[in-house]
């Protein structure tokens, strides 16, 4: 969010869904993202993982979804 909030686009790299490869997304601020959340909870934010995909999305390959690693949550 902090990306688009600053008008930064951002390469994004997920596993295809059918598992065929890799799947590449152009994120950009004038494009529409929609977010849904389940439940009435605040998720639970690990920093540490946080500051991880922030860092690999600002680099020179973007973003690629990995899963999270053990670090310390916080409640949002």
């Amino acid at each position: 969010m902090n990306k688009l909030r600053r008008s930064e686009p951002f390469l994004f790299h997920l596993p295809d869904p059918h598992g065929m490869g890799m799947r590449s997304l152009w994120i950009h601020p004038a494009v529409a993202l929609v977010f849904t959340f389940y439940g009435s909870r605040s998720p639970a934010l690990n920093r540490e993982w946080i500051d991880e995909l922030m860092s690999e999305a600002n680099g020179p390959h973007g973003l690629t979804l990995s899963p999270e690693r053990a670090g310390e949550r916080q409640n949002a």
